[in-house]
């Protein structure tokens, strides 16, 4: 089986849903897998096609009067298989994290306990609302999509960014504490 970097995967995992073009598949991706998988239109297009070309996905022209050609693309039976089989693998590694909070608070003994303070503020604050973010994006899915058979693992990937940015909130305040 040939294989595919994790960004043509996260691609044919997005056309199993309602979203047939590049254009929705951005769209998709901006308000969900974004979170935790960036891919850009730079990236998306080229992965199409090369999706296309390897028999995974079809394309199909569509034209509405005075509007330009419109591609659709839906998943094949060969690209269903490919994506099941990449899902059944092991995690080949456990994700690091590349933080800038992090790195500069280890070399926080060379900035003032002023500026410390004022950097794990701040962060807390982006986490504060990529927490509210995550929260709205929740009930939307239980508004909109809870009888999907998507919803519950869209929920469950959800559940993970809570957790982690609520942790993270958490630390911000324990350090906090500990650096005042």
């Amino acid at each position: 089986m040939k294989t595919y970097n994790n960004t043509t995967y996260a691609i044919l995992g997005i056309l199993t849903t309602d979203c047939t073009s590049g254009y929705s598949i951005k769209q998709f991706m901006d308000q969900s897998l974004n979170h935790f998988w960036k891919i850009s239109y730079g990236q998306i297009y080229p992965t199409l096609k090369l999706l296309v070309e390897d028999g995974l996905a079809e394309m199909k022209s569509t034209s509405s009067s005075g509007r330009a050609d419109k591609n659709e693309y839906s998943l094949t039976e060969q690209g269903l298989m490919t994506l099941k089989k990449w899902i059944e693998q092991p995690i080949a590694q456990v994700p690091a994290e590349r933080n800038e909070v992090l790195l500069k608070l280890f070399f926080g003994s060379h900035q003032s306990r002023d500026h410390n303070v004022s950097l794990l503020e701040d962060y807390r604050k982006i986490l504060e609302s990529r927490y509210a973010t995550y929260e709205a994006i929740e009930q939307g899915i239980r508004h909109n999509h809870n009888e999907q058979q998507d919803a519950m693992y869209w929920l469950f990937t959800l559940d993970y960014g809570k957790r982690v940015t609520q942790a993270a909130i958490e630390w911000c305040e324990y350090t906090l504490k500990n650096i005042r």
